[in-house]
């Protein structure tokens, strides 16, 4: 038993090692208090992208800090927040104009959802209580984001707290993959057919664009999301993007709906941020969805707020890693190119790895199992395994993954696919 207080994350808190205590983090390299170096394969849990300790974030984070560290957000504001919301509204499709702060991934995704449901209620249509949630989909872990990411295999526990929603197939792909047409055209017959039923029950469908995380890196491809918003338009349903994990550079465009050339109704963004030095998050709607909250009548406003929201110092860091983010697209739009090169070079082939995928910054492999679950036991012992030989990487089960910060080197990059084949060698 640890003599720590710390009771730590999914974890059991029995049967884990005790945990690596952490000195300092610089680039890519942790370096842990007995000295050891660890290179953060996976951006600690994909939020520092620009790597750690950043001496820009680092400056904007101090210089914020002697002017102002936090204020009531409602009914006050301050520059960082009213420069960040315009900068992001900058880079989003235009049809996104309103911005409302949050604190975390989850939190963006329970104010979407309580955002989606009073729009409708504000207009009358109080009928529409539904939502509808991919498989395999995670959101996050409070009540509402769980309920929409029902699928997942964490939360049998809860379920007589979530509320009910409809779950259609979610179209997974993967390099060479010759069936992705039938899947998606399987996917959106299923969304058809249930909104066809009763589209009028619906508020809200929710999906992580182009790829979906904590299921495994499953990606779809852009066309399967302009299919799906089609359907979303046709039959007057909001579209809900989770890109909280996709937002950022992660695809190799800022946004996936950028580079799916799609717009959802309501985007919720979070993880890269604020470059990964404070929690921060966004729900950002359309005009039209804010309009049905602007009224004379108190009751139609939206009764939602954190003590941190809009927090001055996560928006300083959020405005200097936005900054960071423009002045140097290459740094995520050409990883794709080095995962593709390492992949062939060092995986490509080998008789224990298929579905091998890559969008953008993001890498993923799958190890050939009997047991496919995040609960199976190869996943713990892989991420073992690499950090006793230098390398952050947390399998999701039998899938391996890759996604660094951006300023990792090509010659670093190369070694996480080098040492990925000599563990599955083993």
């Amino acid at each position: 038993m640890s003599n720590s207080p710390i009771w730590h994350p999914f974890t059991q808190m029995k049967t884990t090692p005790p945990p690596l205590k952490v000195k300092r983090g610089e680039g890519v390299m942790l370096e842990l208090e007995d000295g050891r170096q660890i290179l953060d394969c996976i951006s600690s849990w994909w939020v520092t992208i620009h790597g750690h300790s950043h001496p820009v974030l680092a400056e904007a984070l101090y210089q914020q800090a002697k002017q102002l560290e936090q204020v009531i957000f409602a009914g006050f504001t301050h520059e960082p927040a009213e420069k960040l919301a315009t900068g992001l509204l900058k880079h989003l499709p235009k049809s996104l104009t309103r911005v409302f702060f949050s604190d975390n991934g989850s939190t963006a995704i329970e104010v979407a959802l309580k955002m989606a449901y009073q729009y409708w209620f504000n207009q009358g249509e109080k009928q529409r209580t539904r939502f509808i949630s991919f498989e395999g989909g995670y959101h996050g872990d409070t009540v509402g984001a769980m309920s929409v990411g029902s699928s997942s295999p964490w939360w049998q526990t809860f379920k007589t707290l979530m509320f009910a929603t409809d779950i259609v197939p979610f179209p997974a792909t993967f390099d060479e993959d010759l069936n992705v047409a039938t899947h998606e055209a399987q996917a959106l017959d299923c969304l058809a057919e249930l909104l066809q039923k009763n589209s009028h029950s619906y508020a809200g469908i929710f999906i992580e664009p182009l790829v979906q995380g904590a299921a495994g890196m499953r990606l779809c491809r852009p066309q399967f999301l302009q299919e799906l918003a089609k359907l979303a338009r046709t039959h007057g349903v909001l579209l809900i993007y989770d890109e909280v994990m996709t937002g950022f550079g992660r695809t190799g465009e800022l946004f996936a709906c950028l580079k799916s050339s799609t717009c959802p109704d309501i985007l919720c963004l979070s993880k890269g941020l604020s470059g990964g030095c404070l929690p921060l998050s966004v729900t950002v709607a359309t005009e039209e969805i804010y309009q049905a909250f602007y009224s004379d009548d108190i009751d139609r406003a939206f009764f939602h707020s954190h003590s941190f929201m809009g927090n001055p110092l996560a928006c300083a860091t959020g405005n200097a890693s936005l900054e960071l983010l423009t002045q140097n697209p290459a740094a995520f739009a050409g990883m794709e190119a080095l995962h593709r090169r390492y992949m062939e070079t060092w995986l490509s082939g080998h008789p224990k790895i298929e579905r091998t995928r890559i969008c953008g910054t993001i890498a993923a492999l799958d190890l050939k199992a009997e047991s496919e679950s995040y609960l199976n036991a190869t996943g713990s012992k892989l991420r073992s395994r690499f950090l006793e030989l230098g390398f952050l990487l947390r399998p999701l089960g039998n899938t391996i993954y890759l996604m660094p910060p951006y300023c990792i080197t090509p010659t670093q990059l190369e070694s996480i696919y080098e040492v990925i084949r000599r563990v599955v060698d083993e």
